[in-house]
């Protein structure tokens, strides 16, 4: 079949992704003015660069067969893992995480390409397990997706290793699997992350007022819970199962078993997570507690998205950047800055032309009939939104800082990259959305 370059690339899509790199580098080069007006870094620069190289990315994927990378994916899985295990052994620190590796001043973060060649290889396992029973296809959906998050989160990079999760929802739930199953497991996700903040909110923000919480605290009394709702679980699944109790006997079950796995898993999380980290998921409730420390971002990015007020300062006005009040605000923060100078009305514009990206992500997903390239742009739809609404939350002190990026728009090459990439697998699974793969003998893509 001829391919035309009209039909193949998504120009809607194209348009969107430049509109926002371009926004990026524009702030990005605020963010690198100081209070007297002299350009201190070169940031901008390199993002032009990275920007450039993607868009050449983005092309080769979108051209690109996206099926044909399917036979391939287990060996991506298996490389990923192998690139993880390296990073955490012999990667750098960066902002207290040891996830990048590199030479000199160039270097990559693997668990941002990782989100990819997840994606890919997860929506492989559940397109070929169609067939298979909705529970064994969670588990192992699962332990794909444990693996590589477990090794990200001992870099610790606790920001990167959330994103996988909405992937992995979405993506399970597009395949098919039971949302009684799923809800299970974001009631395990939700209550970890309870009983992980917990112990720190009664001590940072209720001071110990809360003296029933110091139980989360305290590892014996801890396991004497996990042990106590354990017993209550095997127990309604004993009435349930033997003397025929009604089916809430179930669901009683049910509950008792997130609380008990939600409370080994927060005891695993204690250990892994460093106490800054979880003082930042709770400390976006009142930042006072701490002004000088965690809580200094959301005060100061909160100040400077206040102080754009409607139209904003206009651009290379901002004050909180240019005196460096917003730490890690070519990155984290980008939003922060352009609020202040383009106001209200650049942050809804902003908005809309993600909203437009996500709309039409959505539209690829409703029209493709593959249900591989379904999986996959299910995926993106997750990344993509997981970003968003973290990043933007972040900014405006409703979410607690993470360290994710708004994509297309924060400094980082990395992370630009992989959206790109995502894009252009998105431009490829548009354009062969009528198409059945063909599987030789092998079980390899040929048509």
């Amino acid at each position: 079949m001829g391919k035309n370059i009209f039909e193949i690339i998504d120009f809607i899509l194209l348009l969107c992704v430049l509109i926002l790199v371009t926004i990026g580098i524009m702030f990005i080069y605020s963010a690198g003015i100081n209070s007297e007006g002299a350009l201190v870094t070169n940031e901008y620069i390199k993002q032009l660069i990275w920007g450039s190289i993607g868009l050449v990315i983005m092309m080769i994927f979108a051209f690109t067969d996206y099926r044909r990378i399917e036979r391939f994916s287990p060996y991506l899985y298996g490389a990923l893992l192998l690139v993880l295990i390296y990073t955490r052994l012999f990667g750098r620190y960066v902002n207290g995480a040891k996830s990048w590796i590199g030479i000199g001043d160039y270097g990559i973060q693997p668990s941002e390409f990782g989100k990819i060649v997840f994606t890919i290889f997860l929506a492989h396992y559940l397109n070929i397990s169609e067939n298979e029973y909705p529970l064994k296809r969670l588990i192992i959906s699962g332990i794909i997706f444990a693996v590589p998050t477990g090794l990200i989160l001992l870099q610790p990079d606790l920001g990167t290793a959330s994103v996988y999760i909405p992937i992995f929802f979405f993506m399970c739930f597009m395949a098919g699997i039971p949302v009684t199953y799923l809800l299970f497991l974001i009631g395990i996700l939700a209550s970890t992350i309870l009983f992980t903040v917990l112990p720190v909110w009664n001590e940072f923000i209720m001071h110990n007022s809360v003296s029933a919480i110091n139980v989360f605290g305290n590892f014996k009394l801890k396991l004497l819970l996990i042990l106590s709702t354990s017993f209550v679980c095997f127990l309604g699944l004993i009435v349930r199962r033997y003397f025929h109790g009604k089916k809430y006997f179930l669901w009683i079950s049910y509950v008792f078993a997130i609380i008990a796995i939600g409370l080994v898993f927060s005891v695993a999380a204690g250990k892994v997570l460093k106490e800054y980290q979880i003082q930042r998921l709770i400390i976006f409730m009142d930042p006072s507690v701490d002004p000088l420390g965690s809580g200094w971002n959301i005060i100061q990015s909160k100040i400077a998205i206040g102080s754009g007020g409607v139209f904003g300062r206009s651009f290379l006005h901002g004050t909180q950047s240019h005196y460096r009040f917003l730490p890690q605000q070519s990155t984290d923060f980008i939003f922060s800055i352009l609020s202040e100078e383009l106001g209200f009305i650049g942050g809804i514009a902003v908005f809309a032309v993600y909203f437009i990206i996500i709309l039409r992500n959505l539209f690829i997903i409703k029209g493709s009939s593959n249900k591989f390239g379904v999986y996959i742009a299910s995926g993106i739809l997750g990344m993509l939104l997981i970003h968003f609404f973290i990043n933007i939350g972040m900014v405006m002190g409703l979410m607690p800082i993470t360290g994710i990026p708004l994509l297309f728009l924060s400094y980082g090459g990395s992370s630009l990259l992989t959206a790109m990439m995502c894009i252009g697998l998105l431009m490829s699974i548009n354009f062969r959305k009528y198409e059945f793969a063909v599987y030789d003998n092998g079980g390899g893509v040929i048509a």
